[in-house]
């Protein structure tokens, strides 16, 4: 059960790894925390054609981070914060792995270290 929970998480993940790879893509996350904003608005402060741009929100929006609809000729793009929390699942269960190697590995050595040697006086 647990197996195919992981591989069906799996493609959104890496969906969303590649979404989070680019810099413009994060700073369009960046913004949109702050609140829905149109493309036109999303667009601004990146040095870009409004289609680059567009290609971005498709990458944002496959990958379910983003969400857009569009009201007459205007596309408004919104966060989804949700999504996020898949990616934060992901990072704190390696996170929390890796602790415990590290910390396998600190009282390894500490055991082995001959400065901590009880009996050797100097």
């Amino acid at each position: 059960m647990i197996l195919k929970y992981v591989l069906n998480e799996q493609p959104n993940l890496d969906h969303m790894f590649h979404a989070l790879a680019d810099a413009t893509r994060r700073g369009m996350l960046e913004r949109l925390g702050r609140g829905p904003a149109t493309v036109s608005e999303l667009a601004q402060p990146f040095a870009m054609s409004l289609p680059a741009v567009v290609q971005h929100l498709q990458v944002l929006e496959q990958s379910g981070l983003v969400s857009t609809r569009k009201v007459g000729r205007v596309r408004t793009c919104q966060l989804e914060a949700g999504a996020l929390q898949q990616v934060e699942r992901w990072v704190e269960a390696r996170r929390t792995e890796w602790e415990r190697r590290l910390d396998r590995l600190g009282a390894y050595l500490a055991e082995t270290d001959p400065q901590n040697d009880k009996g050797n006086k100097s």
